[in-house]
């Protein structure tokens, strides 16, 4: 009798764990394939390379995609394998870590490109500049890989360095679990969400100023205040990303049996439909970005159409 439940309760286990595995596979495949698209459309026109803009907006999208493909691949592996060596294990974590920074820091330099597009025309094209918006990538990387550099070098002081060599679950919650991560983890992310804050809030007001100003270009500054409006909505959605330990502290004392469900959820709600959500916010909104996509992929499913329809006549 024993075994029978023991054995019902595996199987259970086992299917509950297969479908959360294949949600989370078949929708980050979906998030990288969508943003493939764009990064494709991207570096086939030289309207997109050579616009900073559209190389601030590649880049989250990229930072997307790499945040994604991470972030499932710990959740697979914290499902199916619970051996991971430890070194390779933090290399996945802050992978992670860097590319969740690093999306509201976009986010705010994209407003602010916006902020000058509409505010100080004619000194966008002297202050945004595709040598700049290079440099302020690359700046955004060395910030975002701060906190999970700072944590590491944390664990690498209090645990012993024997410890790299040995295996694990590979997630955040059992590699950073000192009273010095958490204290680190508040401080960060208070200066960040803070200043990000700042940014949409004051670049967004600028517009709005700039826009009773302006009697003529109306159309494009509506543009504007759209598209910071959509940062500031985006930004929401990127905070979401903070909420997991939260929910799991509630919910772990008033429902403990759907702890394992709420979590799970919580993660595809917080941390990937985000990400789903990007290329349709902005990339689709834009009626450029929208024709070249148009163009590249409707063609290949004209000639697919069309070498199908010869080999009907062949034969």
């Amino acid at each position: 009798m024993n075994f029978s439940a023991n054995g019902t309760s595996s199987t259970e286990r086992f299917e509950e764990f297969f479908s959360k595995i294949l949600v989370s596979v078949l929708l980050g495949f979906t998030i990288i394939c969508i943003n493939g698209s764009l990064v494709f459309t991207f570096f086939k026109s030289s309207v997109f390379y050579n616009n900073p803009r559209y190389v601030l907006y590649i880049h989250l999208v990229i930072n997307d995609m790499i945040m994604v493909g991470v972030s499932v691949t710990l959740l697979v592996l914290a499902y199916t394998w619970n051996n991971v060596r430890i070194s390779f294990c933090f290399v996945l974590v802050i992978i992670a870590s860097a590319t969740q920074k690093n999306t509201p820091l976009i986010l705010a330099a994209m407003a602010i490109e916006r902020y000058i597009a509409i505010c100080k025309p004619l000194h966008h094209s002297q202050i945004c500049t595709l040598h700049r918006t290079f440099i302020l990538n690359v700046l955004i990387w060395g910030v975002g890989l701060i906190p999970p550099l700072t944590d590491f070098v944390i664990s690498a002081i209090i645990f012993p360095l024997f410890i790299y060599n040995t295996v694990t679950v590979c997630s955040s919650s059992f590699l950073y679990n000192t009273v010095y991560h958490d204290q680190r983890k508040q401080a960060t992310e208070v200066i960040y969400m803070s200043f990000v804050w700042i940014v949409l809030v004051y670049t967004y007001c600028r517009v709005l100023i700039a826009a009773r100003k302006m009697s003529s270009d109306k159309e494009s500054t509506k543009k504007a205040k759209r598209t910071i409006l959509l940062h500031g909505v985006q930004q929401l959605l990127c905070m979401l990303s903070f909420t997991p330990p939260v929910l799991d502290f509630v919910f772990v004392r008033i429902l403990p049996t759907q702890w394992r469900k709420i979590s799970f959820y919580a993660y595809l709600i917080t941390n990937i439909v985000p990400r789903l959500l990007s290329p349709l916010i902005y990339g689709m909104r834009d009626q450029t970005f929208v024709k070249h996509l148009n163009r590249n992929f409707s063609f290949r499913v004209l000639i697919l159409k069309v070498e199908s329809d010869k080999n009907i006549v062949i034969k």
